[in-house]
């Protein structure tokens, strides 16, 4: 896939925006082995734009996960439903951290096919490193 050239200034924007942080699992620029990369919301092949409003961050793992979709199925309901967008939509209605604070855990049908799709809540060694974030008292985020 060919990188789209998004403008300095409009990434700037979506990073401070974004609070420097992925949209979908909350990993903070500073704990991130990779540079959070500027993703469409909507993707292009889907008719998104490379406008601002379509723009927001999203860690390596969570955008390869994502993809092009913008649906999945809820697991629980067995509906299609759209993805989490974290540029218009609150992290915190759609998802909570495990009581270990390890795990994201949807609690509406858009979060539960978000963290299916996203694989939040079962990726082995985002679970290993989000529990030594947890340990450093790094992690969970808050709101």
């Amino acid at each position: 896939m060919v990188r789209v050239y998004i403008p300095v200034a409009i990434e700037r924007s979506v990073r401070l925006v974004a609070r420097n942080r992925c949209g979908y699992c909350l990993t903070p620029q500073y704990l991130s082995p990779a540079i959070l990369q500027v993703e469409h919301i909507i993707p292009r092949c889907e008719g998104g734009t490379n406008d601002e409003g379509n723009l927001w961050l999203s860690c390596s793992r969570c955008n390869s996960f994502k993809g092009d979709r913008v649906s999945a199925i809820d697991p629980v309901t067995g509906m299609i439903v759209s993805l989490f967008n974290p540029r218009t939509q609150n992290w915190f209605e759609h998802f909570r951290w495990s009581e270990d604070g390890i795990r994201v855990i949807g609690h509406t049908p858009i979060g539960r096919a978000t963290v299916a799709v996203l694989h939040l809540d079962d990726d082995p060694i985002a679970l290993v490193v989000r529990g030594y974030w947890v340990m450093a008292g790094w992690h969970p985020p808050i709101e």
